[in-house]
């Protein structure tokens, strides 16, 4: 399976402007000064062996959305954050607009930042294409109508040329989809949401946002644990840092990098993925925050062989 990351910012887009841009060129251009960079300077080179990734890349702003595998014209897509724009976009500029694609779309719940991209997904515009909705909450084709609806968008619902079915799921619930296993599982988050584990050809992909793990309890959850067991890809709510989830943000619906680390390392996880990450940081923060998990998980009694920032763009072979 193949996993790509398009939007991976909890709650909101995250905010990239000219302060933030000047923060990068200053660090770049310190660091080239200490090298002593010259005309003869491979600039290619510099850049990517020279310069640390907050400083010659990003780690995006967009809010959640993955692509999980694609087989033909089936697409297997998790949530419609602001992602799901430039993932639309990507898949028309290579079928060339070609109609005949079925996306099938997987929601954690309902809150707006798992949703406001979808109006700006162009295939749901194209004749011939069939988009089939799955997840647990009742009444999501309304959600989807509303959010489409006046005064909050122009364009309605019923304006939209492609084809639209909607499967409601439950907690526990195995299924095939696009030739993929898919088990449901519901989650701790305010309204509810649900994870989902993906199995194919003997790898696993987990995604688990939005859920709350209390520090007191995470490891006692077997259930979870069972549900993370053996993945070779957990992408997982990490927003807080442990200080911030048992103090402010207790009771906000969302886990720390501590409690990934810990459940995902006594559920036998390959990788991490630090997921749904919070918008106020920038990426020089966010560096730091995944340097700190790190160095965490030196020290833990068990640890995933892995831990990975979510990066919009990211694209993982498994």
């Amino acid at each position: 399976m193949k996993v790509c990351i398009w939007g991976a910012r909890g709650s909101l887009p995250a905010t990239y402007n000219a302060d933030r841009a000047r923060a990068k060129v200053k660090a770049a251009l310190e660091i080239a000064v200490a090298r002593g960079i010259d005309s003869t300077t491979d600039l290619d080179s510099f850049i990517d062996n020279e310069l640390p990734f907050p400083v010659r890349g990003s780690y995006g702003t967009n809010t959640p959305c993955i692509q999980i595998g694609t087989t033909g014209d089936d697409y297997l897509i998790c949530d419609c954050g602001t992602g799901l724009r430039d993932l639309g976009n990507v898949i028309m500029a290579e079928r060339f607009g070609k109609p005949g694609a079925h996306f099938h779309i997987l929601i954690s719940h309902l809150h707006w930042d798992h949703l406001q991209g979808f109006p700006f997904f162009i295939p749901a515009y194209v004749k011939g294409n069939k988009l089939s909705f799955y997840g647990g909450h009742p009444g999501i084709e309304n959600v989807f109508r509303t959010q489409q609806s006046e005064p909050f968008f122009p364009v309605k619902f019923d304006n939209l040329a492609a084809e639209f079915e909607f499967t409601r799921l439950s907690t526990g619930q195995e299924l095939e989809i696009a030739g993929i296993n898919v088990k449901v599982k519901a989650q701790y988050h305010p309204g509810g949401s649900f994870g989902y584990r993906f199995e194919k050809n003997g790898k696993v992909v987990v995604y688990s946002t939005d859920c709350e793990h209390k520090s007191a309890t995470a490891l006692s959850d077997i259930e979870f644990v069972e549900f993370f067991k053996d993945a070779d890809l957990l992408i997982m709510d990490a927003q807080y840092s442990f200080a911030e989830a048992n103090s402010i943000k207790e009771d906000w619906g969302h886990s720390n990098n501590i409690i990934a680390v810990e459940l995902s390392g006594h559920a036998g996880v390959k990788t991490l993925c630090l997921f749904h990450q919070e918008p106020v940081l920038d990426d020089f923060e966010l560096e730091k925050f995944l340097e700190d998990t790190r160095s965490y998980a030196e020290f833990a009694e068990r640890k995933p062989d892995k831990i990975i920032m979510a990066q919009d763009g990211l694209c993982i072979d498994l």
